[in-house]
């Protein structure tokens, strides 16, 4: 490799570069994070379910002041389909259900805590 590139400059084992690349490296599955969190609404969706054990949809809707029911209920569905969160029906009428973050959403939520630590520092140190 030429000793120009950014990666090399990564502060890291050299064992340990090699999962940076490839269509199995670093970059898919950071890409692959970011699609799953990305969304004007999906944060503010994963930090109210991270503070509440758990949430109706009524409720998601009145915390996020300007979000439409068919934006919730898309970003809903697609953290769902990432298994991000979980939707538990309690087969009531009038219709009865509540969201909560599912175990690898709570695990991802470290990550989420760090980035806005790193734009804390980072805006202070601008």
């Amino acid at each position: 490799m030429i000793e120009t590139s950014t990666h090399l400059k990564v502060p890291m084992e050299q064992e340990e570069r090699a999962i940076c690349l490839g269509p199995d490296g670093a970059v898919a599955h950071v890409a692959r994070v970011l699609r799953m969190i990305g969304g004007r609404w999906k944060l503010p969706i994963l930090f109210r379910l991270f503070v509440a054990s758990s949430m109706r949809t009524s409720q998601l809707k009145r915390d996020m002041q300007g979000i439409s029911q068919k934006m919730l209920t898309q970003h809903l569905r697609e953290l769902e389909g990432d298994r991000l969160v979980e939707r538990k029906d309690f087969g009531e009428q009038p219709p009865h259900v509540e969201y909560r973050l599912t175990d690898a959403g709570r695990r991802l939520m470290p990550v989420l805590i760090a980035a806005r630590q790193f734009s804390v520092s980072h805006m202070a140190e601008s």
